[in-house]
């Protein structure tokens, strides 16, 4: 475990000598959950409690357009949920028992595209991408319920280099620790476009791509469900929680 030390004067008699104070370090890491377009906190949060008590300060959040704010996503555009995903993230930052160069960000779908776009913009140590969709850079500030999701499903069928996409380039100036989740059956983010996000991450430290055997987009059924809280939750033991005992091991050892 890591710790902090401070130097201290002990007074004996009229002399003093030196003393050094050593604690361990109390600051948790910090794990940002985004979920996906049409969905809500309310599976996160699940997984949150279990990973909360690994040691870690988590927070889920219900992006505009969703749960209460439903109303509004007829013209919520990606700039707006990128907006709420910093807003969300700077209040995870402020949190008194966070470690600030230790914040970990868990995007599902449209949300894992937004997360990997917000590390651009803020310090990520680890970046959790499930079933991370893509979106051509052309209307960022137009409403997302509008884009043409028919030339999605193209565009998603092909290779696209970072060069060419404002996520992928993201992913391509990352050096942190990245694990990224595939369903086998998806009908929304095919293989191709996850190897486009797994080809892009040429900076990480370490790389872990896992297969949910079955698995449709949304993870129906408990099973899948259960298949992908663990590979999260042993992620997160072996990056974020090995991290704070001080085990650079783990990075390297999953690198790949």
């Amino acid at each position: 475990m890591t710790t902090r030390s401070e130097s201290v004067d002990l007074l004996v008699g009229e002399q003093r000598i030196a003393g050094t104070f050593l604690a361990p370090d109390t600051q948790m890491p910090g794990l940002l959950f985004v979920h996906g377009w049409g969905g809500s906190q309310e599976r996160d949060l699940k997984r949150a409690r279990g990973i909360a008590g690994l040691g870690c300060v988590c927070l889920t959040f219900d992006m505009r357009g969703h749960a209460a704010t439903l109303w509004q996503q007829q013209w919520v555009t990606r700039e707006d949920n990128l907006r709420d995903i910093a807003v969300a993230y700077d209040l995870l930052a402020r949190h008194p028992a966070i470690d600030r160069d230790g914040i970990a960000v868990v995007g599902s779908s449209y949300g894992g595209y937004l997360a990997a776009i917000l590390t651009t913009l803020r310090p990520v140590k680890w970046l959790a991408l499930r079933v991370p969709a893509l979106y051509r850079d052309a209307e960022w500030t137009r409403p997302k319920r509008e884009l043409d999701r028919d030339d999605l499903q193209l565009y998603r069928r092909e290779p696209v280099s970072p060069e060419d996409n404002r996520a992928l380039a993201a992913c391509a100036r990352f050096r942190g620790d990245v694990l990224i989740v595939e369903s086998e059956h998806d009908n929304l983010v095919p293989h191709a476009t996850i190897m486009s996000y797994r080809g892009a991450f040429v900076r990480a430290h370490s790389l872990t791509h896992r297969i949910i055997d079955g698995a449709d987009h949304a993870l129906s059924g408990e099973t899948c469900q259960q298949a992908y809280t663990a590979i999260l939750v042993n992620w997160v033991g072996e990056m974020v929680i090995g991290a704070r005992v001080g085990n650079t091991a783990w990075g390297h050892a999953l690198h790949g």
